[in-house]
């Protein structure tokens, strides 16, 4: 009988039975810790070609200056920086359409000040969204433009299908939270109308901090996103390349931002809690606006982890049977939340079959 697998040891028993190791990554700490001081995410430049109080929209362009197809409109989440969507050389979404010969535009919302609490869904969609598409169709003399939507930036990207479809050539979202009928998750439990009072919550704030957001977001998983994470760290530390991307990957993650408290609310009064959009019942109350599920009628590719436990995709894939269009897909990869965008798996199985489906859509 084979004796049972031994369980993992700490850093610190690891100095007492196997201190070889230890001073291995002793020796290798001084450029291991320099690596971690400098290292920042980020990896293609680009232009700004438009600003909007905040917000900025970034066009990043082919290498050879020959664009293919209808040009991509990437729309990352309100409340962290979207540098996750261009990592590092080889882990960067930006990279692969660039690499396909896409032109891509991407939109940094911004920080949001405290004059900017009162910022509804209706103004990141029929506003911000809406004039960085016009912008892009105006530079590129296209009629529209491929909406690509990561975390609540999907969610965004699936509401301004619905309002602005005539601009919309197609549709990918990437781990969006959709449809919230079925019970997946802690998050969604912990935001359930009976335990929580999100008008509460954004009156005391006003703009809602990251830390508050980000607390949450950490206790889903305590023990992975507090001591194994690090554990991981000792474990690899002697080798530079893993170390250079955790560090990039921790300062994106530590730098977030602020989220409106009005679109906080309505995230979780109306998505949350009353699953609006799903239902095909949900207005812009700052525009007036039925976000009217028919006019989803253009290719849909929804992208999920089947180990994300942010947006679990039982939150995110039934939405395509709530929508007419006939041209739909599903890719889902073995990955959490964040290794969609940045894991080797991820750019080696997912992301030229991405590009490949954007490209059969993209009116070359």
């Amino acid at each position: 009988m084979a004796p049972p697998p031994s369980a993992p040891q700490s850093p610190l028993g690891s100095l007492v039975t196997q201190p070889a190791g230890f001073l291995r990554r002793l020796a290798v700490a001084p450029q291991r810790l320099s690596t971690m001081a400098s290292a920042r995410p980020g990896a293609t430049p680009y232009d700004v070609v438009y600003r909007e109080n905040a917000l900025r929209l970034r066009h990043y362009a082919p290498a050879d200056g020959d664009a293919r197809g209808t040009p991509v409109v990437l729309a990352y989440s309100l409340i962290n920086r979207p540098a996750i969507l261009d990592l590092q050389s080889g882990r960067s979404v930006v990279g692969r359409f660039l690499d396909a010969g896409f032109d891509v535009y991407l939109v940094d919302w911004g920080d949001p000040s405290r004059v900017d609490a009162s910022l509804t869904i209706a103004d990141y969609v029929t506003r911000y969204l809406d004039d960085c598409v016009d912008v892009v169709r105006e530079r590129e003399d296209a009629e529209d433009v491929v909406v690509f939507g990561y975390c609540m930036g999907g969610t965004l990207s699936a509401i301004y299908a619905a309002v602005r479809p005539a601009k919309v050539r197609a549709l990918v979202l990437l781990a969006a939270g959709l449809d919230f009928e079925a019970d997946a998750g802690i998050l969604m439990r912990w935001g359930a109308e009976r335990f929580f009072d999100e008008t509460e919550v954004a009156g005391a704030f006003g703009t809602v901090p990251a830390g508050f957001l980000d607390a949450g977001f950490v206790a889903l998983e305590p023990i992975d996103n507090t001591v194994g994470k690090y554990a991981t760290l000792y474990d690899r530390f002697e080798d530079p390349d893993f170390v250079e991307l955790f560090a990039r990957v921790e300062r994106w993650l530590r730098d977030g931002v602020d989220l409106p408290g009005a679109t906080y609310a309505e995230f979780v009064n109306d998505l949350y809690q009353h699953n609006q959009l799903a239902a095909n019942e949900m207005v812009l109350d700052g525009a007036g606006l039925p976000v009217d599920l028919a006019n989803v009628t253009m290719p849909v590719l929804q992208v999920v982890g089947s180990n994300d436990h942010l947006v679990p995709p039982a939150t995110s894939v039934p939405f395509n049977d709530r929508i007419p269009s006939e041209d739909t897909d599903v890719f889902e990869l073995d990955s959490g939340h964040v290794g969609l965008a940045m894991s080797s798996k991820a750019h080696e199985e997912l992301w030229p079959r991405v590009c490949e489906w954007v490209a059969d859509r993209s009116g070359e």
